[in-house]
């Protein structure tokens, strides 16, 4: 039963699924009997077809640990003309996350970036399709054995999906707790969109950060429009209010208030220093290595794609666990990203040139890496030419009639 409902604010909800839509699952084989709910489900609203691409952890490992660098550099082509053939046929795409966070801790740095790199250098086009949302898209979760060995200390995927349906706002009636959810997360954009603040002050715990925006920039919720005017929920769950930050204009130092995992390897105690935008330096007691592959993806890994705003209020915070999965750890705190910024964070951003990009300061890179920043004692203040507007004290928003 509860699966079902689950299924249904996916397809309902997260992508909003058309009746004669196609739709592309990308999921973990531990999410079998999730995927099994959500393919009948989306027959039952009318969908075209449904096509589903599994991925094995342990098959990845492997493939990582033998196969020859030269491997590691190439990309079929047939996932690319798979891709490209949903977002002709404008389908919707469901990725479902849950593997487990340990699963390439022992494989080298090094051959996670050069297989990283080669995924994102074969995707770059596709991925700003995606990110200038010309289709519908979501991802969710579903717990497998490791993961809940690792958040929960037990083998124990019942309890860890209990957590990730509380997160998901499941309980009672899903489609009116999300019709609500997205009320509060509307205003509280509307809100930042009307002030266009030139930029935003951070202090906290390890961290005092200025931050500068783009003029005419989005910020945006966790509900969005597509370009067929398709109203979609990228993240579920999603607590967050995010717009790009102005590539140049960064500087300060920042430390994580939650471990980054990557690749399997978790990255955590670690601080950053920017100048003009630009990280000049860093270093982690746990993952550093790790944290420089991602730093040498290219250029633009050095610099910010997202800043984003989550209230300590949001019910994954509230539960005190590290799900050592970003979907869940970015939306229990405010983060950044480094990396590629998404078009749709500035004025017909979705209209402009890679080049007319960042001349109006939104960063280009193959990489987007979301880490988390926020806590209960996280100060946040907006400015705008002599006014200074405090956005957020101690982790909770002071947005007026919120």
């Amino acid at each position: 039963m509860m699966l079902n409902k689950y299924a249904k604010v996916a397809l309902q909800i997260g992508l909003n699924l058309q009746e004669g839509q196609i739709l592309f699952i990308k999921a973990p084989l531990d999410a079998r009997e999730f995927v099994e709910e959500v393919v009948n489900e989306a027959f039952n609203l009318g969908a075209h077809d449904v096509y589903v691409r599994w991925n094995d952890e342990v098959v990845t490992k492997y493939r990582l640990k033998n196969a020859p660098i030269d491997a590691l550099k190439e990309y079929p082509k047939w996932e690319i003309m798979a891709s490209q053939y949903l977002l002709d046929k404008k389908g919707a795409m469901l990725s479902i996350t849950g593997a487990d966070p340990d699963a390439l801790k022992d494989i080298p740095p090094e051959r996670i970036g050069i297989y990283t790199k080669t995924v994102n250098i074969a995707n770059k086009e596709i991925m700003k399709r995606m990110m200038s949302n010309e289709i519908s898209w979501c991802v969710v979760a579903y717990p497998s054995k490791k993961w809940a060995k690792k958040v929960l200390g037990e083998e124990n995927t019942e309890k860890l999906l209990e957590y990730i349906l509380k997160a998901s706002r499941i309980e009672g009636n899903p489609v009116e707790n999300w019709k609500k959810h997205i009320e509060k997360l509307t205003h509280i954009t509307k809100y930042l969109n009307e002030k266009q603040f030139d930029y935003l002050i951070y202090e906290g715990p390890g961290t005092n950060l200025q931050v500068g925006l783009p003029k005419e920039h989005i910020w945006i919720s966790g509900s969005q429009k597509n370009k067929q005017d398709i109203v979609f929920v990228p993240n579920i769950p999603t607590e967050e209010v995010f717009t790009a930050p102005h590539k140049d204009k960064i500087n300060g130092v920042v430390s994580n208030s939650l471990p980054l995992v990557y690749g399997g390897n978790i990255i955590d105690k670690f601080t950053l220093t920017f100048k003009d935008g630009k990280i000049i330096n860093y270093d982690a007691k746990i993952g550093k290595d790790i944290l420089e592959t991602i730093l040498n993806t290219d250029e633009g890994a050095r610099r910010l794609g997202e800043v984003a705003l989550v209230s300590v209020e949001s019910p994954i915070y509230q539960m005190k666990k590290i799900f050592y999965n970003t979907l869940f750890d970015e939306n229990a705190a405010s983060h950044f990203a480094f990396g590629r910024a998404y078009p749709s964070c500035v004025k017909n951003g979705e209209k402009l040139s890679d080049e007319q990009l960042k001349e109006v300061g939104l960063n280009s890179s193959l990489t987007h890496v979301d880490f988390m920043i926020g806590n209960e004692k996280m100060n946040v203040w907006g400015v705008k030419g002599t006014e200074k507007v405090q956005i957020m004290k101690n982790g909770l928003f002071t947005i007026p009639n919120l």
